[in-house]
Formats: C-alpha cells, sequence, structure tokens
C-alpha cells in the first residue's frame, strides 16, 4: 500500500526553498533594467535578460534575477544550465509579455524554456503569451504554426514556480520534463475554455513532483500527466473550465515508461470535459499506470466524473482494430462525490487483452439530476466499499 502522507522529500523541498526565499537579501541581485531592459511593452528586452541570466549563471554566488513592475516585451528565450551559481531566482514584479504578432513566437517550441538548470525558482509575475490570435487562425482552419509552450523545464533538478500567473499560452503553459524535485504553488492559469492545446501543467519523465494550490482554467487537461512519470502529488487544485486531470496519451510508442505513484487529493471540478481520467491509446504497448490514488474530489456538472479509456483512437487514425497494451492496475478512487452533467459518470472502458485489475471505488458519490449517476464497465476487475 503506497504511503499517502505527503513524501518526506517534498516537506525537505519545501523547507529549501523557504529558506532560500527568505534569505533573498543575502543573494547577489542583478536588475534587468541595468542590462537595458524597458518596461514599456514595446521594447524588445530579449536581449537584457538574456544578459542578465549570464551574469547570474556565471556568478559563484547564490543570486536573484529582478524583474521590476512593467511590461517586459520578450521573444523566445532559453536559459541554459551548466551555472556556477548554486541558486539562481526570478524574483518577478511585473509582466512578461509576447510579441503581437503570433508568428513570432508560433515558429518556436517554448518561449521561455529552463535546460539543464538546478536550483532555479520563479517566484510572482505574469507571463502573457498573447494566444487569441493563434487560436483564432487554427479555428478559421488556416496554415498556422502549432504555437509554444509558455514555460519549460527540461532536464533540470531543485525547481520551483511560485504565485506565477500564466495567461494566454498559445500551446501548453508549463510543461516539466525530464526534471527532479520540482515544487509548483500558488499558481494560477488562464486561458478561454475554447483554446486548442493548452494544458495547463504538463508533467512526463520526470519525478518527485508537487503542483499545490493551483487554480487552472483553460481549454485542454488541467493537469496533464505523460510517461515516465513518478512520484507525483497534486492537492488542492481547481479546474475549470478544461478537459480535467488526466493520466494519458500512453501506448503512442511501443516502449515506452510507466507511470506511478501518483496522489490526487481535494480537487476541484468545475463544468469539466473530465474529471480523473487515464486514457491510452488502442496500440501496442509495454507502458503501465500503477499506484494511482485519487482521493477527496468534488465534481461540479462534469461531462465524465471517473473515466478509464484504453481504447482511445481520435478519427480511427493509426490504430483500427488494435488494443492497448498498457497495464493499469492498483487504482484506487475515493470521496468522490458532486454531480455528472451525463448519466454515466463511472466509465471503465479497458483492453480486452489487459483488463484493469486492483480498481477499488469507496465512498463514491455522484448523481445526475438529483439522482444517482450510473457506471458502465468492460474489463475491469476490482472492488466497491461503502457507499458507491
Amino acid at each position: 500500500m503506497m504511503n499517502l502522507s505527503r513524501p518526506s522529500h517534498s516537506i525537505i523541498l519545501i523547507l529549501f526553498f523557504m529558506l532560500a526565499i527568505n534569505s533573498t537579501s543575502a543573494l547577489t541581485k542583478y536588475n534587468v533594467l541595468n542590462f537595458g531592459a524597458k518596461p514599456n511593452g514595446k521594447t524588445d528586452s530579449t536581449k537584457a535578460f538574456l544578459m542578465a541570466w549570464k551574469a547570474a549563471c556565471t556568478s559563484a554566488d547564490s543570486t536573484i534575477i529582478y524583474v521590476p513592475k512593467g511590461r517586459y516585451l520578450l521573444g523566445s528565450m532559453a536559459f541554459q544550465g551548466g551555472c556556477k551559481s548554486p541558486q539562481i531566482i526570478f524574483r518577478i514584479d511585473g509582466t512578461l509579455v509576447a510579441p503581437q504578432d503570433y508568428r513570432v513566437l508560433g515558429k518556436s517550441t517554448d518561449w521561455l524554456s529552463f535546460e539543464g538548470v538546478n536550483g532555479v525558482s520563479i517566484l510572482g509575475g505574469a507571463l502573457d503569451a498573447k494566444g487569441p490570435s493563434l487560436w483564432a487562425c487554427k479555428a478559421s482552419h488556416s496554415n498556422c504554426p502549432s504555437g509554444a509552450t509558455t514555460l519549460s523545464f527540461t532536464n533540470s533538478k531543485n525547481i520551483r514556480i511560485r504565485s506565477l500567473l500564466s495567461l494566454n499560452s498559445q500551446m501548453f503553459h508549463i510543461v516539466i520534463n525530464g526534471c527532479e524535485n520540482v515544487n509548483v504553488q500558488g499558481v494560477r492559469i488562464i486561458a478561454a475554455g475554447n483554446s486548442p492545446n493548452t494544458d495547463g501543467i504538463h508533467v512526463q519523465l520526470s519525478k518527485n513532483v508537487n503542483i499545490i494550490k493551483c487554480s487552472i482554467k483553460t481549454g485542454d487537461d488541467c493537469i496533464s500527466i505523460g510517461p515516465g512519470t513518478k512520484n507525483l502529488w497534486v492537492e488542492q487544485v481547481t479546474c475549470g473550465p478544461g478537459h480535467g486531470i488526466s493520466i494519458g496519451n500512453l501506448a503512442k510508442d511501443l516502449k515506452e515508461e510507466g507511470v506511478q505513484n501518483i496522489t490526487v487529493k481535494k480537487t476541484i471540478f468545475l463544468g469539466t470535459q473530465n474529471g480523473l481520467r487515464i486514457k491510452s491509446w488502442a496500440r501496442p504497448s509495454t507502458g503501465f499506470v500503477q499506484g494511482i490514488r485519487f482521493m477527496d474530489s468534488l465534481m461540479i456538472n462534469v461531462q465524465n466524473p471517473i473515466v478509464i479509456d484504453q481504447n482511445y483512437c481520435p478519427h480511427n487514425l493509426n490504430c483500427p482494430n488494435q488494443v492497448s497494451g498498457i497495464k493499469i492496475k492498483d487504482i484506487i478512487y475515493e470521496g468522490i462525490r458532486g454531480t455528472s452533467s451525463t448519466q454515466v459518470a463511472i466509465k471503465f472502458d479497458c483492453s480486452p487483452k489487459n483488463p484493469c485489475t486492483g480498481i477499488r471505488l469507496q465512498n463514491i458519490n455522484l448523481s445526475y439530476l438529483k439522482k444517482p449517476a450510473q457506471s458502465s464497465c468492460s474489463n475491469v476487475r476490482g472492488k466497491t466499499l461503502n457507499l458507491v
């Protein structure tokens, strides 16, 4: 049985960052204004921010890059690791804004990316990616660029993102890829409910990640959990609009890493398409999902509050007549309550070749039009406890 208390590594990580934040007076400070940044929202400050990063990165001291109040126009930037500084804090009191022309960022994979860094914190501030013009382009079926992720961390360790606002991302808002020891707290994410592919926080190939006390309003998954995610703790997250919290897009590759030890608790879903979802493509795979705990969630007018879909095959492309090889086992749903906007509130559509096993439902109270909702189960083995 998995330990349901918050992992000790998380407590240590939080204490470390609290001490770091409280000791910013002892840090070597770099003000972006001193490198030529202009807080008028019109002058390109990309070069100034990169110069500030280079100065902080090459310092042997713990450092803080300070962004005063104002609006700073920035193009695509990659903050590279290999730094001498053991700790770099971005303290943002202003707003970072993307170029008005969506094509400038749209051809990039990321807007603000951190690659191979250790001990980086982003505290406060707002990121305005100006995504609506690109969304409109995509809605008109024009020849549009894919768009950029607003903030990404790749192959990095000991990362903290706190009290940040991400507004109108072109694509994903925050991506955590190949990282270890990441703490995301008090983050607000806002995009239109019909904005395409604007996942709030995406985690993959990462371990020891905490997402706590966040509000996510977007057009795709509020939190998406990809292959290779281990030891993820999600608590006190409000989601809606959006597609819910999803362990998904599994079985894209024949050989992919599994997802394990995920705890999602004290979450609220407001009018979302899904609540708690696990999905995999109907394709062969060596992947797995195990040790998942969904606890104490409130659903308000959610289309699919609880769903496992192992027959995911949009548009019937590249997967007809196949079955999912993903092995799903040891999944607990406990204390899930509220209202479903459809009659079937629980849908388990598992693989006939690899049935879902060890599924436990405990204290599930979901209603549809003030009556008990229904469930639908295929190829699933488990048990129910108390009220379901």
